[in-house]
């Protein structure tokens, strides 16, 4: 978990928020010290305990976090996730940004369990895609693999995922694939549109084929004439409502933008309860 957080990250995200000094919390003697709680105001799968903790961390080290419920756990509405105690002035400055980022990667994590449990005993695997908010990939990607779900390539460095464009560049899906596998050692992935499209991909051997906006008898069709030779993974207009039937094709992914894309921020308190 910790190895996905950069303490530069981190500054960033607090040097955002604070800038020059938090002129509000400055209200309160720096000598005092507080306690608070943090409390979950709908259900959710707690996601991020570790950039919380290190976002109050960084500005104090003598804040302590006493997490109630543990990490990728599916929680009710109204659960106490946490107590904090510690010196006021962190605990105030500190309070949006570790809020901001547990209530982001926590709803990434629900929103993955929503999508792991709907194709759950099919044995295709749900992945996210690069459509993460900028600056927090690494985060929810941690998030999505918290909530169930698994991770695509993480950027454009670690797998080759050829598209329309790259095959009109190249010339062809086979002379695409070709150049992928003299450049590099990665896996090679193409992305086709039509049955002609996968009849040739098929021939040139890629690590795995994307079915994009297949109909579901095309995907079928495809599955079949793969006969498992070659990684399938289907992607385009697939939500809940219809990932299960997806699913039951055969294709061995599916992939899900919305999974980092069209989050909602979990709704969470930080409330002081205490002062010294």
């Amino acid at each position: 978990m910790t190895e996905h957080i950069k303490m530069i990250e981190i500054k960033s995200f607090l040097e955002e928020d604070i800038g020059s000094g938090d002129i509000t919390a400055a209200i309160i003697p720096e000598s005092m010290t507080a306690e608070a709680e943090v409390v979950t105001r709908e259900d959710m799968v707690l996601c991020g305990q570790a950039w919380f903790d290190a976002v109050f961390k960084s500005l104090d080290a003598n804040v302590n976090i006493n997490w109630l419920a543990a990490e990728g756990e599916a929680v009710g509405k109204n659960t106490l996730l946490c107590k904090l105690d510690g010196p006021a002035r962190a605990l105030l400055s500190g309070e949006r940004t570790a809020l901001n980022l547990l209530q982001t990667l926590s709803a990434t994590a629900t929103v993955a369990r929503q999508y792991a449990d709907a194709v759950s005993g099919t044995g295709c695997k749900v992945l996210d895609t690069r459509k993460t908010i900028p600056g927090l990939r690494n985060a929810q990607k941690y998030a999505v693999a918290c909530g169930g779900c698994y991770n695509h390539r993480i950027g454009l460095y670690d797998g080759v995922l050829i598209k329309e464009n790259h095959i009109i560049a190249a010339g062809s899906i086979g002379l695409a694939i070709r150049a992928a596998r003299e450049l590099t050692s990665a896996p090679v992935e193409v992305e086709v549109e039509s049955m002609q499209e996968f009849i040739e991909a098929v021939a040139a051997k890629p690590d795995r084929i994307m079915l994009d906006n297949f109909s579901l008898e095309d995907m079928a069709a495809a599955v079949k004439l793969n006969a498992g030779a070659i990684e399938l993974e289907a992607s385009g207009n697939i939500g809940l409502d219809n990932i299960r039937v997806i699913a039951e094709t055969g294709v061995d992914y599916i992939s899900i933008g919305a999974l980092t894309k069209h989050v909602r921020a979990v709704d969470l308190s930080m409330r002081i309860k205490l002062v010294h």
